[in-house]
């Protein structure tokens, strides 16, 4: 159990007086970094001193967007859909090298960071929907190997320890017309780097019914499971599979379900809890206890051992109302964590 590795899935709240118009035209305007980048490095610090040990970067932009917009761009690709080397970047990165540089003076040692890009197949459906172009698809996936690649070997101040793959409509989206063994091979086409030089590839799951691709993708080794909102996805997944293929698994342990969250507490009250910042504080102080995260965690170890690799929340929390109770989210996944000994 103590092998077990925190680690967040990436989203997080705005600060304060800021809104997501601001964050779009600052991502899209250089000039504008200097506040941008700042923003972007305190919310990576809070997941350190949060507990975190493998934090991702904070995902402010939209997750696809993120790298179609550089993907689609004439000046960023030497052919359609075939992005340059110099400029498959994930400019969040060079924000956090500060924090990262903090926490390297003051531990002696880089800190553990985790990469999540949006997947091949996740790519495709945004931008051809229900078709099946096999080579395009192949084309994606390609460009996310460049992109971890790229991200791995100009990593500056921080060791990347983990990558995560984003495919949330594998298992649930009925527009998927790719037969496994395709989707199988884009998988492996897109962790070429990451698994070449030793690197944790992680999927990132919203339902695991189709958890066996990731198993027979011999270069993905973890696979993402948002069980705390879904306790019975865990009975979904065969441990001797996983055995069988040397495949661990990432649990969520904490709810991120924040409309649902809230919908608790609406019918507490009756009344709209999203206007009453003091009982939203509830979320974190009665509902995502740490006692509550430490009996999931116990309840997953008890099925899974030491196939459980990584914890943390569900999915991002960057919809939840502040910083200030996302930051105690995280505590409270340490909390419980940590208090389980095994």
């Amino acid at each position: 159990m103590n092998n077990v590795i925190l680690d967040d899935i990436g989203s997080y709240p705005l600060p304060a007086g800021v809104s997501k118009e601001w964050i779009q035209k600052a991502f899209s305007n250089y000039y504008d970094r200097e506040k941008l980048f700042p923003l972007i490095n305190a919310a990576f610090q809070q997941k350190i001193d949060a507990g975190v040990e493998a934090p991702t970067y904070p995902q402010y932009q939209d997750m696809t967007e993120q790298f179609l917009s550089i993907i689609k761009d004439p000046d960023s690709t030497d052919e359609p859909f075939r992005v340059k080397e110099r400029d498959a970047k994930i400019v969040e990165l060079e924000a956090i090298q500060p924090a990262a540089y903090e926490y390297m003076q003051s531990h002696g040692g880089k800190p553990n960071t985790r990469i999540c890009i949006t997947g091949p197949l996740e790519l495709y459906l945004r931008e051809f929907g229900g078709t099946e172009y096999t080579d395009i698809l192949y084309l994606f996936a390609e460009n996310v190997d460049l992109f971890l690649k790229n991200s791995i070997e100009n990593s500056g101040y921080l060791n990347v320890s983990v990558v995560s793959i984003d495919e949330p409509s594998i298992g649930i989206n009925p527009q998927v017309m790719f037969d496994d063994d395709t989707l199988i091979e884009a998988l492996k086409i897109a962790s070429k780097s990451a698994h070449k030089k030793g690197i944790d590839v992680q999927i990132h799951l919203h339902s695991p019914l189709h958890y066996k691709i990731a198993c027979a993708t011999s270069q993905v080794n973890v696979i993402g499971v948002e069980s705390a909102g879904h306790p019975s996805y865990l009975d979904l997944i065969d441990k001797k599979v996983l055995e069988d293929s040397d495949s661990f698994l990432r649990v969520g342990v904490a709810r991120t379900d924040i409309s649902n969250l809230v919908s608790v507490l609406n019918d507490k009250y009756n009344t709209n809890v999203w206007r009453d910042a003091v009982r939203l504080k509830e979320i974190v102080n009665e509902l995502e206890t740490p006692e509550v995260i430490r009996k999931r965690f116990e309840k997953a170890y008890s099925m899974f051992g030491d196939r459980i690799k990584y914890v943390g929340p569900d999915c991002g929390l960057g919809s939840w109302p502040s910083q200030e109770i996302a930051f105690q989210l995280l505590q409270n996944v340490t909390a419980g964590v940590k208090s389980v000994s095994m």
